[in-house]
């Protein structure tokens, strides 16, 4: 059986009671959401300070603790998971920047399924909220910003977890990642102005 159907199959089985199921589901997520935290954090600046193991850690000990949460299947999971590790990274940045005054920026060097031309590294909040916005005005667009790049996810799962075609999932990543490369350099240009 290969891990998609196992995590799936494991993932009905705890969701109905049996506690086995989360036992052996653990080293199955386990290692995947280390990998997905691996990649969110090579996209941070140099010597950020949070680890992978304690994103990874946090973000599994939020997501077994979600039981109102009705995982569907292994992409419900991991798009689950890109909400929690963008949550967790987000609070990290304010907390950082909060602490040193406004003064430190918790900086990302975009990869480049989601890069602009001009821009490789954006401020982590400035991102979180231009995303917020995009949401406001389509949540569709603002799920699929958030479950590639936050949750690693291919266009074809990306579909399947919002449960659309393919062709709209990457018509509407199209138009989301135009919307924010015009925003957040709007945002920039905003704040080099004042300065």
């Amino acid at each position: 059986m290969d891990s998609r159907k196992d995590v799936t199959t494991l993932l009905t089985e705890w969701r109905e009671g049996n506690q086995q199921a989360l036992n052996e589901l653990t080293p199955l997520v386990y290692q995947e959401l280390r990998q997905l935290a691996a990649r969110q954090l090579r996209h941070e600046r140099p010597g950020h300070t949070l680890q992978s193991t304690a994103l990874v850690h946090e973000a599994y000990l939020k997501l077994i603790d979600q039981r109102r949460v009705q995982f569907k299947d292994r992409e419900h999971f991991f798009a689950v998971a890109s909400q929690v590790i963008r949550r967790i990274l987000v609070s990290y940045a304010r907390s950082r920047n909060s602490d040193k005054r406004g003064g430190g920026k918790t900086m990302l060097a975009f990869d480049e399924s989601i890069a602009f031309a001009d821009r490789k590294n954006l401020d982590l909040i400035e991102l979180d909220d231009a995303l917020e916005s995009l949401s406001e005005i389509d949540p569709q667009q603002g799920r699929i910003i958030e479950l590639r790049f936050f949750g690693g996810l291919t266009i074809e799962a990306t579909a399947q977890v919002l449960e659309i075609s393919t062709s709209t999932a990457t018509r509407d990543w199209n138009v989301a990642r135009a919307w924010l490369h015009r925003e957040l350099t709007r945002s920039r240009n905003l704040k080099r102005d004042r300065n």
